[in-house]
């Protein structure tokens, strides 16, 4: 691999932007207040993966409500959310530099999501990220959640790079096995959300990290080729 033919590819919640509690918070607002479901945190958080129809149907299970109204409570929850948030939102330490370097060696990026893209724009827009990222893939564009490739194999094509060219970031498992599906190493940003312990069984890690200020863009792509 190298900078002429690489790709970076990046998840949004938890690798772009540290918003996953916030997440959690909207979560349980709607849940608790709309739905009267009372769930602890961490029984939410364990919820919280794939598209947000996926995440009514595991909690109230198959036809809890019309797709219209499922839709409608979707987009509720988001709303919550990027109220909580927008006052503290900003990129995770290092990110900014990263991205500028990465950018300024026409190393072309797109991002890869669950989110819808509601949520793309409003992180998007708000941290002025537009000229960093050629291609978006989000929740409204695939039929199947990571795990399942589809969502990095579409970044790929968008980008026309090869998939085994692409350097995927990532905070959660299913995110790095979704990854590894789609034929592509992983960097993997460490938070209290998920432990290092909990990627064991994957093995198309590059490495971990806690901030982006621990990577260069160019010892990045020099790393893959170690045996």
């Amino acid at each position: 691999m190298n900078l002429s033919s690489v790709a970076f590819l990046f998840d949004l919640n938890g690798t772009i932007i540290d918003d996953m509690d916030f997440h959690v918070k909207a979560w349980s607002k709607l849940l608790d207040e709309d739905l009267g479901r009372k769930m602890t945190y961490d029984e939410v958080k364990a919820q919280m993966y794939g598209k947000n129809s996926e995440l009514f149907e595991r909690v109230f299970g198959k036809g809890f409500r019309s797709d219209e109204e499922i839709e409608e409570l979707s987009f509720k929850k988001e709303r919550i959310y990027q109220s909580i948030y927008k006052e503290h939102i900003r990129l995770i330490d290092g990110l900014g530099n990263f991205l500028e370097k990465s950018y300024q060696l026409g190393i072309p990026m797109a991002m890869g999501t669950a989110a819808i893209m509601f949520n793309v724009n409003f992180t998007v827009n708000t941290l002025d990220l537009r000229r960093y990222f050629k291609a978006y893939v989000s929740a409204d564009d695939v039929s199947r959640s990571k795990p399942d490739p589809e969502t990095y194999l579409n970044c790929a094509e968008k980008l026309g790079v090869k998939p085994a060219d692409c350097i995927v970031f990532e905070d959660a498992p299913k995110g790095v096995e979704s990854a590894r599906n789609a034929g592509m190493k992983t960097v993997v940003i460490l938070s209290h959300l998920h432990m290092q312990e909990e990627f064991h069984y994957l093995d198309n890690i590059i490495c971990f990290i806690e901030s982006y200020d621990e990577l260069d863009p160019s010892d990045l792509v020099n790393m893959t080729d170690r045996p």
